[in-house]
């Protein structure tokens, strides 16, 4: 009787993961322990105060309302970007699927470029393009017969300006999710519902939407990491102050001024990388929260 060959170690395995884990290990771990351990300390890194920063952050007159601002700016900012640019990606791809549409190659490459571009080329073009005394929008606006408003000077638009331009920069990130999606869908169901009679409509809706739901939740949960470290184009276009009167303010600009420090605002470490693990524990629950509710609860289709 042949006895079983005990399995030997697959050193290998490690040898190849190593280098891997080893970098990573540098370039996130390592600094993410750090920023935890500044975070439990005195703001000349001399005493150790356990909680008492983020005690502070939340409760505190001088850090509370400003962070409670950012947050909430940030939160706005993520649902604009949800509620138009994830369907608007979903519409493009559903309208670039289309077989019978001639020069799909060239409207995908056109519609992905903004992606390739600059945060700061971004933010200096709109600022140019929008601007009150030397931009096209006051023209275009005067020939529509509307009446134009400096949307990026004033604190009630300046926010759903600044998003809809990351949505024009970014939006052919989710159309390519779910176009490479749209394309794993099997031909023979659709036939199969084109057999049976099913619309365009119902043929998207009801066949090809419910098989590309992973690939939503992919989407979901990447709009929402991207949003919650927003900085760059916030940062170009209205600077680190996010004017006018921190109506732009996110989290990411709150970060900044906190432990660099701006103009008359001094920089506090201490401070900064409590706010920088605060906004690190809100992406992992939200990271959790689409892990444990919405993976479980959608149906994997095997495409």
């Amino acid at each position: 009787m042949l006895r079983p060959n005990k399995s030997r170690p697959r050193w290998h395995i490690a040898v190849f993961l190593a280098p891997a884990l080893l970098l990573y290990s540098i370039v996130m771990v390592f600094p993410l322990l750090d920023t935890l351990r500044l975070s439990l300390f005195s703001s000349d890194g001399a005493n150790f105060v356990g909680v008492s920063n983020y005690q502070r952050l939340f409760t505190d007159s001088q850090w509370w309302p400003y962070f409670w601002r950012a947050l909430k700016n940030t939160v706005l900012f993520f649902l604009l970007h949800m509620l138009l640019q994830n369907p608007l990606g979903l519409l493009l791809a559903a309208l670039l699927d289309s077989k019978n549409l001639r020069g799909r190659s060239i409207y995908r490459t056109l519609l992905f470029s903004p992606t390739m571009l600059s945060f700061v080329i971004v933010g200096f073009i709109w600022q140019l393009i929008l601007s009150p005394t030397w931009g096209i929008a006051p023209a275009i606006s005067d020939f529509l017969g509307i009446r134009y408003r400096p949307w990026l000077g004033l604190e009630s638009t300046s926010l759903p300006t600044v998003a809809l331009i990351s949505i024009w920069q970014f939006v052919g990130i989710p159309m390519l999710f779910f176009m490479t999606a749209l394309l794993a869908v099997p031909q023979d169901i659709l036939e199969a519902a084109r057999v049976d009679g099913a619309s365009a409509w119902q043929l998207f809706w009801r066949v090809k939407f419910p098989l590309i739901l992973p690939t939503v939740g992919i989407v979901s949960i990447l709009t929402f990491i991207g949003n919650f470290n927003a900085f760059d184009l916030v940062y170009t276009a209205k600077g680190a102050l996010a004017g006018p009167n921190f109506s732009t303010d996110l989290l990411g600009t709150f970060f900044y001024r906190t432990f660099y420090g701006f103009q008359l605002q001094l920089g506090d470490y201490a401070m900064g990388t409590t706010v920088a693990m605060v906004i690190f524990l809100i992406i992992l629950f939200g990271s959790l929260l689409y892990l444990l509710v919405w993976q479980r609860k959608v149906v994997s289709y095997e495409l």
